[in-house]
């Protein structure tokens, strides 16, 4: 349930937003269709108030609540924690504290803000099967399957439950948010948890296809190298190598099997067998054959000039009033009547959180098929694996 927060540490709040009534949301907020706004092929979502909560962690304990934010959350100027701070936007414990307050181990920290989100290419989620404990989609490229980051409405799962009313669900694997194809949910913890057994166990296999650069090999390749995630620059690689007296092999133990469909000698279509699941897998095992997706920016070599590698990857981007005014956002005039302008906002006017260029291109990789001791769900081919 939505709920108004009336206490005496938010009239601060609502008297510099021109005593404008604020409705709160948290988690427990179910997206709803209208929180969606379409234009020129992107789902955007309407920013909305938003309760972050997080709780102080043993290395930020000693710093006051201002130093705190301005250096773990750069993404706002300083000026504007010390406003949030002084009108009650962020909050200690539930209670109003001086810029000066020094934070302790284990405080809960409410940080009221304008939600932004970025937006997603709008194409539908198509729904393959539905039954009473399993439902199978197609994800398209560029949402993100749950919750994460600056993402929760524009989300499969949240638009999964705006437009079908489907909840809850549980996502029995992920896929990269560039990635496109089968996703399966339980509808119940207690299918959720048989498939966690049964992908712990090794009992389920995977098969995805990409389309890469140049000719592929004809004969089945499987890759064993370990892959090493690096979750500052959010990138793998493919890490050789023997352990040596205290310099064990880095990364973890990585296996997926290739075999090439076809080719038209400047691309080629192959099938991916994922033995294991390490972050980014697939492409970073294609990259080493020395076949990588073509259109992938972050793991083409890179003497590989292609249209795709003019733009920046779309993997690092994805770090109102009485009188009714326009403005411009993606070259589009909205009105002030789509959502309410917050003047403590720093992503407002815009639709959009800033340093989002919107430009995202779906990866050519594409999940395809799952299957497990007596069952199997299949995703249709994309586009670009069948006129290639």
């Amino acid at each position: 349930m939505k709920r108004k927060r009336e206490e005496n540490n938010q009239s601060s709040s609502s008297n510099n937003n021109n005593d404008m009534e604020i409705v709160w949301q948290t988690p427990a907020n179910p997206p709803q269709k209208e929180d969606y706004i379409f234009h020129n092929g992107r789902r955007h979502v309407r920013p909305y108030y938003f309760e972050f909560i997080c709780h102080v962690k043993n290395r930020w304990t000693g710093k006051t609540i201002v130093d705190l934010f301005a250096e773990e959350f750069k993404g706002r100027p300083y000026d504007y924690y010390v406003s949030a701070v002084k009108c009650g936007r962020i909050q200690v414990d539930g209670e109003l504290v001086p810029v000066s307050y020094i934070v302790k181990s284990s405080q809960k920290i409410s940080h009221f803000l304008h939600r932004h989100e970025p937006p997603v290419m709008a194409w539908d989620i198509t729904i393959l099967q539905k039954e009473p404990e399993v439902l199978t989609v197609c994800k398209p490229a560029s949402i993100p399957v749950h919750p994460c980051g600056q993402y929760r409405k524009n989300t499969v799962v949240g638009i999964l439950q705006a437009e079908h009313g489907l909840a809850p669900l549980f996502p029995i694997h992920r896929l990269d948010r560039l990635v496109s194809g089968l996703l399966i949910f339980a509808r119940n913890a207690t299918r959720a948890d048989l498939f966690r057994q049964q992908i712990e166990a090794g009992m389920v296999q995977k098969q995805y296809i990409a389309r890469v650069i140049g000719v592929f090999p004809e004969d089945e390749k499987v890759v064993d190298v370990n892959i090493n995630y690096n979750a500052r620059e959010g990138k793998s690689t493919a890490e050789e190598g023997q352990s040596f007296r205290d310099k064990p092999v880095k990364g973890k133990a990585a296996r997926t099997k290739f075999t090439r469909i076809c080719t038209n000698g400047t691309h080629s279509i192959v099938q991916c067998e994922p033995i294991t699941g390490r972050t980014h897998q697939i492409r970073v095992h294609l990259q080493y054959t020395g076949h990588p997706i073509a259109n992938d920016m972050l793991y083409l070599f890179d003497h590989v000039t292609d249209r795709s590698t003019e733009r920046m990857s779309a993997d690092r981007a994805a770090a109102n009033s009485g009188h009714t005014k326009t403005f411009s956002s993606d070259g589009h005039e909205y009105s002030s009547k789509d959502f309410s302008i917050d003047p403590m906002c720093t992503n407002c006017p815009n639709l959009g959180p800033k340093g989002y260029d919107g430009r995202d291109e779906a990866l050519w990789l594409h999940c395809v098929r799952y299957s497990g001791p007596g069952w199997t769900y299949e995703c249709p081919y994309p586009d670009w694996a069948l006129h290639s």
